[in-house]
């Protein structure tokens, strides 16, 4: 008996199930792999959705319900293809007629598959049926596969498949041109791979932060030195070091002993390489092996972070994307975020026998695809708050870390992010000199230079969160911006036993809830909080989300902290405690639990400059290969402040007061500054001494530049946060001012207070 196409086109689908029903009843269960996660809503985000390759298995397409009457072998055969599908290889086996079956025991069947799927960084499996032809005995079917790789892209075979009938059960005949048509018995698949080099991250204008290139090993050997003199006089200029600093260096080697000197840079010794030349094999030794450049140092290595081997619980899942397991991939920051992009490779996938022959090319691709990153900063503005940061850090008495964070209001580009204390991202060079010493230092640091505390430090955000407060009072309807509030310099709502002072201590009289933004009164603040939470305990709560607070930014390329906005669920699902009165007291002023990330509060800020819309915030600019194909990076919109206009307008106005009216907490520190600025100050209460906040934006009225140019609408939000220092207005504010004279080129007026 013969079946025409047409025949098995309307019946094939109702006899799949029944034959894979069968053969699940024999070889038992099979579990389908989990679905991928769904994909953001463009290209651009889809591909930013992993910091690091996975792959990923399709779930197997619905098929319809089985006949009962039908005959199996075409089922029998399909649900063949359909287990490779899945990568059910023991599924496949028991397909196999009992002929194929003593020719290969299940354990090298699977073996087989596992190696050829792994070597051919297999993807995707998928089979389409195009011809089937059956006799009583044996049948003939014709299947398509396609399997989509990870380095040598498709590879699209037609398989003629043979089933014989062993009394009344159907099998598959099996040989090695199953997997692969032109593969014979005893021959195997091999990958050659072909790398197109790791592309590089540059900065907005270009300048390099990470690239490919080579370092240059100065070593001696102290009794080859033929005229040391003129041997440490060329040294000193090229490694910035005394003639006597470099020879204590290779002091303890003997006289045939080669001693390295110091590493630098292929650029580097191209540069001094006629000074150098007439010592080189008279004493001075020249070794050079192709590394990962950092020209940035530590001044963006939280940003850029490093590349470093695979790590061995994670090769396998490279692996089965293309690597072969000894490259080196990007371990932090846009280096482990963009490998996707920075890495490029090729490769010829070839068939060799038992000796490792090659007997033929199945397929080839071209290394290629690497795309370069290009950041939202630019390089000397990043490098001049980094130096800000450390100067302060390092000059304040208490100084112990720090971050700062610019935004673009408008796009919510990063312009600057910096984290004191930092570190140089060549320490995870292995093969450089006194890597071990450098790393260990690094490692063993117990203030945590490789935390970016921009993103990853979570802190008490103090009366920065009054912004949340006051917007919470708004929406309320228990309050205007016009309600009036008299403070005596202490608040006892609570009881005597928990009375709460202001920080002016003869307290600051009468004051609408604007003008207690402006003078950060934490006695109208406790007050506002204390009604709210009798309105509604969850209203507080529900507005600091509404901001954005309490979960991820969402940034592209960098770890990042959640924060925590409490409410009475949290309270009692964690603490096992009911909420009090005295817990929204807290909230009130942004401390008890409440944590926020500096980078969050850079956001809140930019939202407000930025008339009430959220940003996403971003560290990629563009993308591509070369200058003709590069991919702007869309901006993207993540929310909407709670605020109408009205509103919207009266917050800005208590913030322009903290820096600008008499009453305001920082006023004193923007004096003659020509830039108009608006923010809030913050000090929030921990263990020592407290944590100095400002978060404000710049200008913040229409600004008249030096060249004429007029800036009508806020352009960039500033946080600062200063590690166990003070009070905000005495610490970060100061710190704001540098960086708002760093971004428009105004020479600074003053030290740092604490520096006079």
């Amino acid at each position: 008996m013969r079946l025409s196409i047409k025949w098995w086109s309307k019946w094939w689908p109702h006899l799949f199930l029944l034959s894979l029903s069968v053969l699940v009843a024999a070889c038992g269960g099979h579990e389908q792999p989990a679905p991928s996660v769904p994909p953001p809503t463009t290209p651009e985000v889809a591909a930013a959705a992993a910091a690091t390759p996975t792959a990923t298995v399709p779930a197997a397409t619905p098929v319809p319900t089985p006949s009962a009457s039908a005959a199996p072998v075409e089922a029998v055969a399909l649900a063949y293809f359909r287990a490779w599908e899945e990568r059910d290889y023991l599924r496949m086996y028991a397909a196999l007629s009992p002929e194929s079956q003593a020719s290969i025991d299940s354990r090298s069947f699977v073996t087989f598959y596992e190696e050829a799927m792994r070597t051919a960084t297999v993807q995707m499996v998928q089979s389409r049926l195009l011809a089937a032809e059956q006799g009583d005995d044996r049948a003939e079917l014709s299947v398509r596969v396609t399997w989509q790789t990870a380095v040598v892209g498709d590879i699209v075979r037609d398989h003629q498949v043979t089933l014989l009938n062993n009394q009344g059960r159907w099998g598959v005949v099996w040989h090695e041109g199953l997997l692969l048509p032109e593969l014979q018995a005893g021959q195997r698949l091999r990958l050659v791979y072909e790398g197109a080099g790791r592309a590089g991250i540059y900065d907005l204008n270009g300048r390099p932060l990470a690239y490919q290139g080579e370092v240059v090993t100065l070593g001696v050997i102290p009794g080859r030195i033929a005229n040391e003199n003129g041997l440490l006089a060329a040294l000193s200029l090229v490694l910035e070091l005394r003639p006597d600093e470099i020879r204590a260096i290779y002091a303890p080697a003997l006289p045939d002993w080669y001693w390295p000197v110091a590493d630098i840079t292929g650029e580097q010794f191209a540069a001094h390489q006629e000074r150098l030349q007439p010592h080189i094999d008279a004493g001075l030794t020249v070794r050079r092996r192709p590394a990962r450049l950092y020209p940035a140092g530590s001044a963006a290595a939280h940003l850029i972070g490093y590349t470093g081997f695979i790590p061995a619980e994670q090769l396998e899942r490279y692996q089965a994307q293309g690597y072969q397991g000894d490259e080196q991939i990007g371990l932090a920051g846009l280096e482990a975020w963009g490998e996707r992009y920075l890495s490029g490779v090729g490769g010829r996938l070839t068939i060799v026998d038992v000796q490792g022959n090659q007997l033929a090319v199945v397929q080839e691709s071209a290394a290629g695809g690497a795309q370069a990153l290009y950041t939202t900063f630019d390089l000397t503005f990043q490098q001049a708050v980094a130096e800000a940061l450390a100067t302060a850090v390092t000059s304040h008495p208490d100084g112990s870390a720090g971050a700062v964070v610019v935004l673009d209001v408008a796009t919510g580009q990063v312009r600057a992010m910096a984290s004191f204390p930092t570190y140089n991202p060549t320490v995870f060079d292995g093969l450089r000199l006194n890597a071990a010493t450098a790393l260990g230092e690094v490692l063993g640091n117990p203030r945590r230079p490789l935390v970016n505390r921009a993103t990853q430090g979570e802190y008490p955000p103090g009366s920065t969160f009054k912004i949340v407060t006051l917007v919470a009072a708004l929406n309320s309807d228990l309050y205007t911006p016009a309600s009036e509030y008299t403070s005596v310099g202490f608040w006892d709502r609570l009881g005597e036993s928990f009375i709460k002072y202001d920080w002016l201590e003869e307290g600051h009289g009468t004051l609408t809830l604007i003008e207690a933004l402006s003078a950060s009164c934490n006695s109208c603040f406790y007050e506002v909080a204390y009604q709210l939470d009798a309105a509604d305990p969850d209203l507080l709560p529900q507005i600091a989300r509404q901001f954005g607070l309490g979960t991820p930014t969402g940034i592209y390329g960098l770890p990042e902290a959640a924060g925590l906005i409490p409410d009475p669920a949290y309270k009692l699902r964690v603490h096992g405690l009911p909420w009090e009165a005295g817990d929204a007291v807290n909230m009130g002023i942004g401390q008890g639990f409440v944590l926020a990330t500096p980078l969050q509060l850079a956001q809140v800020m930019a939202a407000i400059a930025h008339d009430g819309t959220i940003m996403r915030p971003t560290l990629v600019d563009r993308l591509g290969s070369d200058e003709a194909e590069l991919t702007e990076w869309p901006a993207e919109e993540v929310g909407e402040l709670p605020l109408t206009a009205e509103f919207l307008a009266a917050l800005r106005e208590g913030l322009w007061g903290v820096a600008n009216d008499e009453l305001g907490t920082a006023a004193k520190r923007f004096q003659r500054l020509s830039v108009p600025v608006a923010g809030k100050t913050g000090t929030s209460e921990v263990g020592g001494r407290p944590h100095a906040f400002f978060a404000g934006y710049a200008p913040a009225a229409p600004y008249t530049g030096a060249d004429g140019t007029v800036v009508a609408q806020p352009e960039i939000a500033i946080v600062v946060l200063m590690e166990h220092v003070g009070e905000g207005s005495e610490v970060a504010a100061p710190i704001f001012r540098r960086v708002v004279e760093l971004y428009y080129g105004i020479q600074p007026l003053t030290p740092y207070p604490w520096q006079r």
